[in-house]
């Protein structure tokens, strides 16, 4: 056996073991994996994750007022808004969140639907406010009135929770743009012994009277925040302001409406396609088609492992993505096999058709799965063109089967070659 070939087998060992470890978590021993002690900064929660359709979660329609938006900007401000809400989710550590807008004559509406949301009013409070922070000073008609600065939530760069060392309260830290600053600084210096108003979305949050000129960009609001309030108000600082206000239209708790039933049945599936698959493999092709389906078995094994560790949002179109992936596994396998046996046909020996047969299969091999990863990136769109699907169960379905591709490329190229070098004399 040559030296590189079983160096790989035993760095291939140690890869599959620990994604078997990664597959049995959950199901054998917890899911929650802390690997700290032993000095690996790795942790994190294994089990699978489950999209909308399957576990159920919150679906929100909001109506965004566009009746101070000119009708040629409106469609604009609506996918400005639907950007701002998308930033928001992402703070909620959503998997796989749908967010799509809809106009229809006067009405603009953006839809958003969160898999597994268990607290919705937080949802609620955090997707659909304004976010709009405005620092006002007195007006200079002695009213007492507070009047604009002209320095608002847009000279933003950061806001982060903090705490007061004298009370231990919770407080919000804001760094300000290099505009920003020079603003700040112009309006604390001409408001020096007068309070400076701080408002989010026409809410005073404090109103500190200002002792000094304040220069370097930097701000704390401190007020009666709790921590998950300076939280919230920190996550739509950071994630923008909305164009435009907006209200919530319809809100609805969706049960899962496939469940755990159908993850069965669609797991039943992949193992009943891994049959045939096994089956036509062994008929045809013997003691190759034997190492084809060991491939083929690590291929699943390696392809459920990493589900877990990116991790995958599972949804019903993602699951058919991994079971039509299953077919496509040993596609690369069939070509060097067909491959080999015309190599022998030709009179070459054994080992000289196995080294032929996966190197001269490999061109179309390459080129095939080129094709299908293409259409692999139309479908997952990450650069969210507009003029690109970007739905959520069309995305699960590019993901899983772009996944599926690239894991088949290894397992039925070079376990293959590898298994085949070894076992088939």
């Amino acid at each position: 056996m040559p030296k590189k070939t079983f160096f790989f087998g035993l760095t291939f060992f140690v890869f599959l073991v620990v994604a078997i470890l990664v597959d049995l978590s959950g199901l054998v021993w917890s899911a929650n994996v802390d690997l700290s002690r032993f000095k690996i900064p790795f942790k994190r929660d294994l089990s699978f994750r489950y999209g909308l359709d399957l576990q159920g979660g919150l679906q929100v329609v909001l109506e965004a007022d566009m009746s101070n938006i000119a009708e040629g900007d409106r469609d604009k401000a609506l996918e400005s808004a639907r950007a701002v809400v998308s930033r928001r989710v992402d703070f909620l550590g959503v998997a796989e969140p749908v967010i799509q807008t809809s106009r229809s004559g006067d009405s603009c509406r953006v839809i958003v639907e969160l898999p597994g949301i268990t607290d919705p009013e937080q949802a609620l409070l955090l997707i659909g406010q304004t976010a709009q922070l405005d620092f006002r000073e007195l007006s200079s008609d002695d009213t007492q009135e507070f009047v604009g600065t002209g320095l608002t939530g847009k000279d933003l760069s950061r806001a982060e929770v903090s705490f007061d060392p004298n009370t231990s309260g919770p407080q919000i830290s804001l760094s300000f743009t290099a505009e920003g600053a020079a603003k700040f600084e112009e309006v604390t210096e001409r408001n020096i012994g007068k309070p400076l108003a701080i408002y989010l979305d026409e809410v005073l949050l404090a109103a500190p009277t200002v002792r000094e000129k304040i220069s370097g960009g930097s701000a704390v609001i401190s007020g009666e925040f709790t921590l998950s309030s300076a939280k919230r108000v920190v996550t739509q600082l950071n994630a923008g302001a909305l164009p435009t206000p907006i209200r919530v239209l319809e809100r609805r708790q969706i049960g899962p409406a496939l469940g755990s039933e159908t993850v069965q049945k669609s797991v039943i599936a992949g193992l009943v396609g891994l049959g045939l698959v096994a089956f036509f493999m062994i008929g045809n092709y013997g003691r190759l088609g034997i190492l084809a389906t060991a491939a083929l078995v690590i291929y699943g094994i390696i392809t459920l492992a990493l589900y877990k560790l990116l991790p995958v949002t599972l949804t019903l179109s993602g699951i058919a993505g991994f079971i039509l992936s299953v077919g496509m596994a040993v596609d690369s396998n069939i070509l060097v096999f067909e491959r080999i046996k015309e190599e022998r046909r030709w009179g070459r020996e054994l080992d000289e058709a196995k080294e032929l047969g996966f190197g001269r299969a490999w061109d179309s091999i390459r080129d095939a799965n080129l094709t299908t990863l293409a259409t692999v990136f139309v479908l997952f769109n990450p650069l969210n063109w507009s003029f690109l699907v970007t739905s959520g169960m069309v995305r699960g379905f590019a993901l899983t089967l772009g996944l599926g591709v690239l894991i088949s490329l290894f397992t039925g190229v070079m376990v293959s070659r590898a298994l085949v070098r070894m076992f088939y004399r």
